[in-house]
């Protein structure tokens, strides 16, 4: 008997802060090398490319058969004073994967970031808002976990971990909340997904978003390990 061949291994497009995307207050070498292991550990192949903007803009050119499985995002706001995206490509390229129905994997301060870009709030599901967002001072963080809120929270328990809480984010009445912190008596989301809305035929598209991982301790978790790959789980099997 002839042995088939091989399934091939998904790919995963996992745009980190580097050049102008990279600030001084994120490491983000070590925080998108622990999502890359996490995205591995679910069976993807993961490309870092070393310029987001030019990443995008082969979004906008590549062929159907040419898309990676999922778009991940690990990107800080630019402070060059340019655009963000930084041309019209790249911005054309994050609008073609937002109307695509492909899945989207987004972390920590990029919610932050494309400042120029509409659809990147409405496709992520919520945005920082700059003055009004903030966050208390890094450290331990108490997480509570939406039971009920879907599978990317089933039988995972309330945790601990240290990290940066990110509060009074502006998010759209359409996202399930998965985990949420308390701060001065509020509940705030720290984690979150959503079903984006089609775009002409084009079925709809799924979003993940995770406020948390400032630092590689928060991928020590194993909560918040296990939170991300079903969320990983969840974004493709729609």
């Amino acid at each position: 008997m002839t042995a088939g061949h091989p399934k091939p291994v998904p790919k995963v497009l996992l745009l980190s802060g580097v050049g102008r995307y990279a600030d001084p207050w994120h490491p983000f070498p070590e925080t998108s090398a622990a999502l890359a292991g996490l995205l591995r550990e679910a069976g993807y192949d993961v490309h870092i490319p070393g310029d987001v903007d030019a990443a995008l803009a082969d979004l906008a050119r590549a062929d159907e058969a040419g898309l990676p499985a999922l778009l991940a995002v690990n990107v800080g706001l630019p402070r060059d004073g340019q655009p963000s995206p930084g041309t019209p490509d790249a911005a054309a390229g994050m609008i073609r994967w937002l109307d695509s129905g492909r899945p989207l994997l987004v972390s920590h301060v990029s919610s932050t970031s494309f400042t120029d870009l509409p659809e990147w709030e409405e496709g992520l599901g919520g945005r920082w808002i700059r003055g009004t967002s903030m966050h208390p001072e890094y450290g331990p963080a108490s997480i509570s976990v939406l039971e009920g809120s879907g599978p990317v929270a089933d039988g995972i328990p309330d945790f601990e971990l240290f990290d940066e809480r990110y509060s009074y984010l502006r998010t759209s009445p359409r996202i399930t909340i998965h985990a949420t912190h308390t701060h001065e008596d509020v509940e705030h989301p720290v984690m979150w997904s959503l079903e984006r809305l089609s775009k002409g035929t084009l079925p709809a598209g799924r979003t993940f978003y995770d406020a948390l991982g400032h630092d590689a301790a928060s991928y020590q978790s194993p909560e918040h390990r296990q939170l991300l790959l079903h969320a990983i789980s969840w974004l493709t099997a729609g």
